[in-house]
């Protein structure tokens, strides 16, 4: 990256000095068309089954253009369904659980009212009433105590159950990303992988760029910055036959806040009147703009 960001800049600033040298002013600044490019890289690893692009085909953001083998990661996801299909046939139905034990209960309370009325009618003695009191208390803690068994139960279960789940959220996810897709809606620049070939996560597959919207980077000099700033309208011209120019409107979009030594390796103090900066001017490209294509730009 280095190195061509410097053979950038010289190419920037040998047309630069020859314009000032030559006293054609016919522009300011000289430089090279760019685009901005995306590196697509494989999210999956496997097998590339299908891939439908060459270089200089047109995509639309988020377009799938191929995808990579799935076939093992849909075997684990069916596994693990089976898997939480399983779990969940643990879970218990309290309320069906306890049915009998709460019946029993309830059927205890209707005797202990029939005695208390015995009782009072002197029919039956107390003992036979405390009797079922105390009975009526150990079936109620028995039914605590198994509410509580089979909530916990259920509990332990719930949570097994999410993290299967959460599993097979991951291994869909890796599904997914197994679908080769552009994030940016552009054309295919270059092509690095075919059909067939092994995909690892992280290799790239393709470089796409958006070439309707093309930037020149040109570099001015210490007393042009003070006469530029970003979103100012600029002239703009590509070459056109072996003579010609063809010329477009463009807007400044970044100016470098960090000057340039030229060349690098001499900072003496003649020198440092050499400072140049970096610019980026966004141009709309009509199809005659090409990539690396030299330009100038007029202020």
């Amino acid at each position: 990256m280095k190195t061509i960001r410097s053979y950038y800049v010289a190419i920037g600033l040998v047309a630069l000095f020859a314009s000032c040298k030559g006293g054609s002013g016919d522009y300011d600044a000289s430089g090279v068309f760019e685009t901005t490019e995306v590196t697509v890289s494989a999210r999956g690893t496997g097998e590339i089954m299908r891939f439908d692009i060459e270089e200089g085909y047109q995509v639309e953001a988020g377009q799938a253009v191929g995808y990579i083998d799935t076939i093992q990661l849909h075997l684990k996801k069916e596994e693990l369904l089976g898997n939480l299909m399983a779990t969940d046939s643990r879970r218990y139905n309290v309320s069906r659980q306890i049915a009998s034990l709460r019946q029993e209960i309830a059927t205890q309370k209707r005797e202990r009212l029939r005695y208390e009325n015995l009782v009072r009618e002197k029919a039956a003695n107390q003992k036979q009433l405390d009797d079922i009191n105390s009975g009526l208390a150990v079936l109620e803690k028995r039914l605590a105590a198994q509410v509580e068994t089979l909530e916990n139960s259920n509990r332990s279960v719930s949570g097994e159950v999410l993290m299967l789940e959460a599993r097979i959220a991951q291994i869909e996810d890796q599904i997914a990303k197994c679908v080769i897709t552009s994030p940016v809606r552009g054309t295919v620049l270059s092509k690095y992988a075919e059909q067939g070939e092994l995909a690892a996560q992280g290799r790239s597959l393709f470089k796409v760029g958006d070439l309707s919207d093309m930037y020149l980077r040109v570099y001015i000099t210490a007393p042009q910055l003070t006469t530029l700033k970003v979103g100012q309208q600029v002239k703009v011209y590509a070459d056109e036959d072996e003579d010609g120019r063809r010329e477009y409107m463009g807007t400044v979009s970044w100016i470098s806040d960090k000057a340039e030594f030229t060349p690098k390796t001499i900072q003496t103090r003649d020198e440092r009147a050499n400072l140049v900066y970096a610019v980026k001017v966004a141009v709309k490209n009509d199809g005659y703009i090409k990539k690396g294509m030299y330009g100038e730009m007029k202020l």
